[in-house]
């Protein structure tokens, strides 16, 4: 008896430990899905991304069931049976005897599916999504009972029974469409066959998860799942308690306040179970904004990096080398900006692509020039991932900045020495029309 007096609470106190830590891990799940900013699919960077657009595919699947075109399905057979089982038992006074008992049920006789690499689209492009690994969420896309004079019995299942069959099939499938809208919460890496980023999974990753579902409907059930672990915990730390208690043989009152105390605990260790995580959570949202940052750095040098060509061309076709050493001019001051001007708010990002069309404009021989296109519409697309990924910064930025002047976690940030980052706005050049004029 003393045993188990002892065992229960602590049996209780684990649970109870486990499934807070559980509600935690859900809530810091949602808030992390929360402070992510939607990416379109041209601006994806490396790290965490959240996106939203349609499946695609230049050669999709057809699924097993329902024989629609998709990039993901899974289908499955269940066949219902009927027993009758006898089982021998002893009764209240010692002696043995038999029953009968009918039971019934499901079993799944069938089950497959398949998964391709797929594109989501947007409004700005597209952008390849490795479903292997990640966890994908469908839509019912079939479901059908039938018996064995249905070609559907005998042509898409086994041709054999399960024991005590009733000769009763289930067929069902679920599967992501071509064309359907999905959520893609994952890790974003650099492919390896192009320049370009993909999504895929990863062991480190907070999400890796395709969604037919919406943000709305994934962030309720992240809030569902807490409160359900965090109400549960609070039981088996009460239950456990209460156990204790009756066992010690205590009065009605002193069971009473041993399970207030054990529910002030559980309360108690919910909340270093938060401050921790909480706490790891403000700094890694920290290094997210951090690469944020080397994101547009990253772009800034590939700007860099092409400007000097675009300006070769310019130069061979017209000899304006002042001209073309200002526009050079106007990078290197743009491309000198630095985390610590980001912070103090004097980061300026500004577009050079307006001043290379004004350019064209200026001078039609520049538009028979392949060179100086082709690296111009280079240029443009750069200066569009660049506007990408200031807005993607910026929405880090707003993320980070709210979570650490709220409470508690202002608190936390306090403690941390965390602080708020400035926004990267348009200044100058981009709020100017742009005038190109050279001296003959």
């Amino acid at each position: 008896m003393r045993e188990s007096v002892l065992i229960a609470p602590v049996i209780s106190g684990v649970v109870a430990l486990v499934l807070g830590y559980v509600a935690m891990r859900m809530a810091r799940k949602r808030a992390h899905m929360r402070d992510t900013p939607v990416s379109k699919a041209a601006g994806v960077f490396i790290g965490d991304v959240e996106l939203k657009g349609t499946a695609e595919s230049a050669e999709p699947l057809w699924s097993y069931l329902a024989e629609v075109r998709c990039v993901h399905y899974t289908w499955l057979v269940e066949e219902h049976w009927r027993r009758v089982r006898t089982e021998t038992y002893t009764d209240s006074k010692g002696a043995r005897r038999t029953r009968t008992r009918v039971e019934t049920g499901w079993d799944t006789v069938a089950s497959g599916g398949e998964q391709i690499p797929f594109y989501l689209v947007d409004d700005s492009g597209h952008v390849l999504i490795r479903p292997s690994g990640m966890g994908i969420d469908g839509v019912e896309i079939f479901s059908h009972e039938c018996r064995p004079g249905d070609p559907l019995y005998f042509g898409k299942g086994p041709s054999g029974s399960v024991s005590g069959s009733t000769e009763r099939r289930r067929f069902t499938e679920a599967a992501i469409p071509i064309g359907a809208a999905i959520f893609v919460m994952g890790a974003a890496r650099e492919r390896n066959d192009v320049v370009a980023a993909e999504i895929a999974y990863a062991r480190d990753a907070r999400f890796s998860l395709v969604t037919m579902r919406t943000e709305e409907q994934v962030s309720r059930g992240y809030t569902g799942k807490t409160w359900t672990a965090g109400v549960f915990g609070a039981l088996a730390s009460v239950v456990g308690a209460g156990i204790a208690a009756n066992g010690a043989r205590l009065g009605n009152d002193s069971v009473f306040g041993v399970c207030v105390l054990a529910f002030v605990a559980y309360l108690i260790a919910l909340a270093c179970i938060w401050m921790v995580m909480a706490f790891n959570a403000l700094r890694a949202q920290r290094e997210r904004v951090r690469r944020g940052w080397a994101n547009i750095d990253v772009e800034l040098k590939r700007r860099f990096d092409l400007i000097p060509n675009i300006a070769e061309s310019v130069k061979a076709a017209r000899g304006h080398e002042a001209e073309t050493q200002h526009v050079l001019t106007l990078l290197r001051a743009q491309y000198a900006v630095n985390p610590v001007d980001v912070r103090e708010g004097r980061a300026l990002v500004e577009g050079i692509a307006p001043m290379l069309v004004a350019l064209r404009e200026a001078y039609p021989d520049l538009k028979t020039s392949e060179n100086f296109l082709a690296l111009q519409n280079e240029l443009v697309r750069t200066e569009s991932r660049i506007a990408l990924a200031r807005t993607y910064y910026n929405g880090l930025v707003t993320a980070f900045n709210a979570r650490i002047a709220t409470a508690p976690t202002n608190l936390l940030a306090r403690f941390g020495g965390l602080l708020p980052f400035a926004f990267i706005e348009a200044h100058g050049l981009e709020r100017e029309v742009v005038k190109v004029e050279f001296v003959r």
